[in-house]
């Protein structure tokens, strides 16, 4: 095989520092957008974002040219100057240090695109997936 071929989907979550409520409706969108763009400008997709006010869940199509330590820092760094330099100046925002990532089979991709997409109705409704929830600690 002459080209390189590769189907790696990586399940991503992280929070925000403390798990404080940092992600209120008003800047969510940018947000999300901000974690989708930086996963295409590092030749990624970020085939679904959501989460909550405290934390942020992924579906990353995973590029060969990239480790997930690389792509996922530059989400977060490229999201975190946008809330704390862009939509709100001299406020605080901040990631935690840490993250966690979930390799997810071609077969499970729509399951869990869906997950990510109801977040807020699955902690208002009490339904997560302890799997599909898991945060690292620091």
């Amino acid at each position: 095989m002459r080209d390189r071929y590769s189907r790696i989907y990586v399940h991503l979550i992280w929070a925000t520092w403390d798990r404080l409520s940092l992600i209120n409706a008003e800047i969510r969108a940018p947000i999300y957008k901000a974690i989708a763009e930086q996963a295409r400008r590092a030749g990624c997709e970020a085939m679904a974002v959501g989460g909550t006010a405290d934390h942020v869940h992924v579906l990353l199509s995973l590029s060969t040219a990239v480790s997930i330590a690389d792509v996922v820092k530059s989400m977060k760094g490229g999201s975190s100057h946008l809330a704390s330099r862009v939509l709100r100046p001299g406020t605080f925002f901040k990631w935690q240090g840490s993250y966690g990532s979930f390799s997810i089979s071609q077969t499970h991709v729509p399951a869990v695109s869906a997950y990510i997409h109801n977040q807020e109705r699955h902690h208002r409704e009490n339904r997560l997936s302890r799997v599909l929830e898991r945060l690292p600690s620091r």
